[in-house]
């Protein structure tokens, strides 16, 4: 009879060949075996509520039958081919109808490539070099990226702090860093850097903080007006927040956007998309030798992701899809309140309600430095208290699922009753 690992068993086994014994990306202290709609279970079969959902892309759950069909459709087909093929292009198609900026697509496999790409055509475009980032914001794992993505000391602003050994010293010279939310301070740092500024990216909903009310607008004629590249990183808000991802939500569009997560309902699948003009320096034959920007990779556009992708947002325009989303988040975020107000424990219910977490602070939430200032024990502990329920959540993000039932949303409420109470 086959030997059956316990989860126990699996954490030793991942403590022999992983650094930290993990991949770098969730705790280590839970090995996932399976997940079905709103649902995961661990190695011991212990059942979860699913609000990570792999950190955004199952939008729709775990193993939607029709993206399931999709993906079955196309195996036998063909895994990939590193040429073009019909499903990445159709994909391509439907990404520059609903996204306002996307003129044309680059596919690559990850978010962190697509920014690292944006920022590089901005440069390529611009002929200039620096790079201005807003602190906290995350834009994956490239040099720039790592630069006062959570520094433990504050530091003046523009000054960056890298988050990462092994960065070179010099790269620090290339971004600047300022405080989101913070519109003067653009004014002011673009007055000073403008002839050296390529672009602005900005996640427009920075992790679950949103723009305070003309921040984007302001933005957006501050590049105008300034030959600067605005850069919108919608790895996570593109075709959450609304279809049209966060440039129809605030009514703002950029000069670029990295999109990821939904687009490849599951599958590793990024995108830079952009106008004509920033996006032709990706054809050698219009921009010639000195100005092209060489990118390739092996699995872009692979067919498999792109057939989950386009499935997954055939399913998204229907009728009432987002409507539903939203309010699953908001009835969670009421949740969250009332209990929270009943305990008499400060809070604040951060983000929109596709994408949302409570920081405990009595304190207005406009930037990094805010987040800061929460109580971690407090969120740890209820985290802790959640996780004791089967509720499966990162510890500074909820991300609400088209999967979740009534009887989801009920368990969830008493999940969160009972956290609360751990609190006092």
């Amino acid at each position: 009879m086959k030997k059956i690992n316990t989860q126990e068993e699996w954490i030793n086994r991942a403590n022999e060949v992983l650094p930290a014994a993990g991949f770098g990306n969730f705790e280590n202290d839970i090995i996932i075996k399976s997940g079905k709609g709103s649902k995961v279970w661990d190695e011991d079969n212990n059942e979860y509520i699913d609000y990570l959902i792999g950190s955004g892309p199952m939008l729709l759950g775990h193993g939607h039958p029709e993206v399931m069909e999709a993906i079955f459709e196309q195996l036998p087909k063909g895994m990939t081919f590193f040429a073009n093929n019909s499903k990445g292009i159709e994909l391509a198609e439907e990404i520059c109808s609903a996204v306002k900026c996307a003129e044309k697509v680059r596919y690559v496999s990850s978010g962190g490539e697509a920014d690292m790409y944006a920022m590089r055509l901005a440069r390529a475009y611009t002929g200039k070099d620096k790079i201005l980032k807003f602190e906290g914001g995350y834009h994956g794992m490239s040099a720039e990226a790592q630069m006062s993505l959570s520094p433990s000391n504050s530091v003046n602003f523009p000054q960056p702090v890298p988050d990462s050994a092994g960065i070179p010293k010099n790269v620090e010279n290339d971004v600047l860093i300022a405080p989101f939310n913070d519109l003067s301070f653009i004014e002011s740092i673009v007055a000073e850097y403008k002839d050296e500024l390529a672009g602005i990216i900005v996640e427009p909903l920075q992790r679950i903080i949103p723009p305070l009310p003309g921040f984007l607008e302001g933005l957006r004629k501050i590049c105008s007006d300034n030959h600067i590249i605005l850069i919108f990183d919608e790895i996570v808000t593109g075709f959450r927040l609304s279809y049209g991802g966060a440039q129809e939500k605030y009514n703002v569009t950029p000069d670029l956007c990295s999109l990821g997560k939904i687009i490849g309902g599951g599958f590793p699948l990024a995108a830079i998309a952009g106008s004509n003009a920033i996006m032709s320096h990706f054809d050698q034959s219009i921009v010639g030798k000195d100005k092209w920007l060489m990118q390739v990779g092996t699995l872009s556009g692979n067919p498999i992701a792109s057939a989950a992708g386009l499935k997954t947002m055939e399913v998204l325009r229907r009728e009432g899809m987002f409507d539903k989303l939203i309010n699953c988040g908001k009835e969670i975020m009421s949740c969250m309140s009332e209990n929270l107000k009943k305990a008499s424990v400060p809070h604040r219910i951060v983000g929109d309600p596709t994408l949302f977490d409570v920081l405990f602070t009595g304190e207005e939430i406009n930037n990094y430095r805010d987040v800061k200032k929460a109580d971690l024990k407090l969120n740890a502990l209820f985290n802790k208290g959640l996780r004791k329920r089967n509720i499966f959540k990162a510890s500074a993000k909820l991300y609400p699922s088209l999967a979740i039932t009534d009887e989801d949303l009920y368990n969830t409420k008493e999940a969160i009753h009972d956290a609360v109470l751990n609190l006092v």
